[in-house]
């Protein structure tokens, strides 16, 4: 066996955190690449330790909580938010745009990352408002 090029964070298998569903797909919730390049999972409003969704009902609260999992996995591979070079935001109605968008700028005020906004018909779960994904170099 090859050793990995890569290191991935808080590794997880489908079938744990979606038990409901028949799927079996071994994930990550961040990627940092040889040359310090982190890609982080669509991170949603969930608690990353729990698994639990939170905020159900609450496009800003699940926001934060998006935002606070983008923070705690950027410490985890050694960045931060200022890291941050690339954004995508994933919203199921154009009329949460202005909500997540301000709760987005406070976390990321004087970051300027590049950003692209996608309504969308669904995510993964019926409860999920929002999902925001992120590249870093660090």
């Amino acid at each position: 066996m090859t050793s990995m090029k890569h290191t991935r964070i808080r590794t997880f298998n489908t079938q744990e955190t979606y038990p409901e569903q028949n799927i079996d797909n071994d994930l990550c919730q961040a990627v940092v690449a040889k040359g310090s390049i982190v890609f982080l999972r669509g991170q949603i409003g969930q608690d990353l330790d729990t698994s639990e969704s939170v905020c159900v009902g609450d496009v800003k609260g699940q926001t934060e909580q998006a935002m606070h999992n983008i923070s705690m996995l950027l410490k985890e591979t050694g960045g931060e938010l200022t890291d941050i070079c690339k954004i995508t935001i994933y919203i199921i109605d154009p009329r949460y745009r202005e909500d997540v968008y301000r709760v987005v700028g406070r976390w990321l005020k004087g970051v300027h990352p590049v950003s692209t906004g996608i309504v969308v018909s669904a995510l993964a779960r019926p409860e999920w408002l929002v999902e925001i994904d992120a590249t870093a170099v660090i």
